[in-house]
């Protein structure tokens, strides 16, 4: 993997990471917060299974094609979930109709083409 793209997607799941923090901290101040927490959860623990798949692909053990497309789609879908989520809490309002279900879609997605990057015969 290019070092380019492993910095890209460590510094994205950063800022996931430090989304959902600042997210769990607004719904421990604010009463009928519980969209925030689960958008905060998903940030949480997405951008951890974002780092993993990153180290996972640049170390050779999963596929690394597939494994960078699985961390393209947690970076994604998490941002759809946890970005509609956080708009209808604050604005009233989601992303676009469908947007939480389509992140949530994209999600599974992503973690069976994790699954699929691990069981992919590697190239002698």
């Amino acid at each position: 993997m290019s070092s380019r793209l492993t910095r890209i997607l460590i510094v994205l799941a950063g800022v996931m990471g430090a989304d959902g923090v600042m997210l769990a901290a607004a719904a421990a101040h604010q009463p009928d917060a519980a969209r925030l927490a689960s958008a905060s959860s998903m940030l949480l623990f997405h951008a951890a299974a974002l780092l993993g798949t990153v180290a996972l692909a640049e170390r050779g053990v999963i596929h690394l094609g597939i494994g960078i497309l699985a961390a393209s789609g947690f970076f994604v879908a998490t941002a759809l979930f946890a970005g509609d989520l956080t708009l209808r809490h604050y604005a009233g309002h989601g992303l676009f109709p469908f947007a939480a279900p389509t992140g949530g879609a994209l999600l599974i997605a992503s973690w069976l083409a994790l699954a699929v990057a691990a069981a992919w015969p590697k190239r002698q």
